[in-house]
């Protein structure tokens, strides 16, 4: 069995300065943590990645925060301005922003280009001095493209079993990733890597038409569900690989003593409503302006829902140092403001807002209480808020309105209620479908959601991607068990 090796902006945790020789130590949440971090656990190996502080990685809260871990976990430090070039800069003002179609929120800054390869370089020089012969490398997310090209630059990756990667956001289609300074640079490192993983087919087709339009010395194949790109006397397989959950641990908590009882009260605080539910990071791409004037106008053209309905909205504060995301709460704000002060009486609110995290306890029975998921983001790679939701839903009830540009809608259509979150008439007709909805016919859509997210859950997704890269080599891989992993308290990318 090949040992693995994860490589990923972050570590699962964050280091925090408390004070003088002061540490906290917070366990990070999302996908990607609660993915792959059992499998590390299960099969040991190494994470590669940085703690979230920059300049020096102290010592000892780093081996007291990994002394039960299962697995080594190999620090990367950055400077300040590497932080802020790499991370906040090329990271989240040029790649975040363009992959998401929304490239008028793009910073080209050419310096930002220069600090990505520069960290991607020492990350790659952090493989190398952990890498063994024949280890599987997965390279993670965004933030790492350039890390198999630092490799090829210093021979490397001849002793290795293989070098992958997985992009859990979106690909943009040509017109949109030809805006890139970088393309033709970005898109050689990436085939630089032999296995790369992709979200959805959109994707696949979105990369590959890039492929054809950019590098013309390189051959597209077909072969089945997996690509092959033909390049420098290499080949390259690509492939789709939806992310999933771990369905058994959230049904499993759901059904809790503690979640139902959490449950019951949200439900007793808002008599004879139905209770559609909002969860997002806070970030311009999860569509919540859209979504809150969606609401206002189904309050202004439907009034059966006033006083019937309720919108619980939960923003979880994200990249809050960066004005722009600053601005876009004040937005939101705003819009909520308005609608309350609007449509508001003296015994109903329509929104409740809450610019905070949720605990588990209190994300499942959010879950559980809401009758509607109300989950439209411009775009996503996947969301994981969806899944969660169908997951949660133990009496196999409610309706999940869904945005057509999320990740997730390829694998729940056509039991998800799909919209266009650009069109805000349409997201408040579909409210209102929701709303009016058979008891008969929510459950039978979300029993057909519920068995899809069993189905393809995380162990799924990690199986079928270390198969993919197993066969890279020859080599047999095995099957990971199913087990209970840390699974995300919050809204995920």
């Amino acid at each position: 069995m090949n040992r693995l090796i994860v490589v990923s902006n972050r570590l699962p945790f964050a280091l925090d300065s408390a004070g003088e020789d002061l540490w906290t130590v917070t366990p990070a949440v999302g996908g990607l943590v609660s993915a792959v971090e059992p499998v590390l656990r299960e099969r040991g190996g190494t994470w590669i990645g940085w703690p979230g502080i920059p300049g020096e990685i102290p010592n000892e809260p780093l081996a007291e925060a990994t002394r039960d871990a299962g697995y080594n976990v190999v620090p990367v430090a950055l400077s300040e301005t590497e932080r802020d070039e790499f991370y906040y800069g090329y990271s989240n003002e040029v790649i975040w922003p363009l992959f998401h179609d929304l490239q008028n929120f793009c910073n080209f800054e050419p310096a930002y280009w220069q600090a990505y390869k520069q960290v991607n370089e020492r990350y790659a020089d952090a493989i190398i001095r952990n890498a063994r012969p024949d280890d599987f490398i997965w390279v993670q997310d965004y933030h790492l493209m350039y890390v198999a090209q630092a490799l090829r630059e210093r021979s490397v990756p001849q002793q290795l079993s293989a070098l992958t990667f997985f992009l859990h956001i979106p690909f943009p289609p040509y017109d949109i990733f030809a805006k890139l300074p970088q393309q033709r640079r970005l898109l050689l490192a990436l085939l630089q890597f032999d296995l790369l993983g992709f979200q959805t087919r959109r994707d696949v087709r979105n990369f590959l038409q890039c492929v054809r339009r950019v590098m013309p010395d390189a051959k597209v194949l077909s072969r089945g569900e997996t690509q092959v790109i033909q390049f420098e006397k290499r080949q390259i397989r690509v492939g789709h690989f939806p992310i999933g959950i771990d369905f058994d641990s959230f049904e499993n908590d759901a059904k809790s003593e503690a979640v139902a009882q959490r449950s019951q009260q949200l439900r007793a605080s808002f008599p004879d409503c139905q209770l559609m539910l909002g969860s997002d990071r806070l970030d311009y791409s999860k569509g919540v302006p859209e979504r809150l004037r969606a609401f206002r106008d189904a309050l202004e053209r439907y009034p059966e829902l006033r006083g019937r309905m309720v919108l619980i909205q939960v923003v979880v504060p994200s990249r809050v140092e960066i004005p722009r995301y600053h601005e876009f709460k004040g937005r939101i704000d705003r819009l909520v403001g308005d609608i309350n002060g609007r449509f508001s009486t003296s015994t109903w609110i329509p929104v409740q807002y809450h610019f905070r995290g949720l605990n588990r306890e209190e994300l499942l029975a959010h879950y559980r209480a809401c009758d509607i998921a109300f989950i439209t983001p411009l775009k996503d790679g996947m969301n994981l808020v969806a899944k969660e939701y169908c997951a949660c839903r133990t009496d196999e009830d409610g309706a999940l309105i869904l945005s057509q540009f999320a990740g997730a809608a390829e694998q729940l259509k056509p039991d998800a209620l799909l919209v266009n979150p650009y069109d805000v008439e349409l997201m408040a007709d579909t409210i209102v479908k929701a709303f009016r909805m058979s008891l008969a016919e929510r459950t039978a859509r979300m029993k057909r959601m519920r068995r899809n997210v069993r189905k393809e859950n995380v162990c799924w997704w990690v199986d079928s991607f270390l198969k993919a890269g197993a066969n890279l080599g020859g080599r047999s891989s095995r099957t990971i068990k199913k087990r209970r992993s840390s699974a995300a308290f919050n809204p995920t990318v």
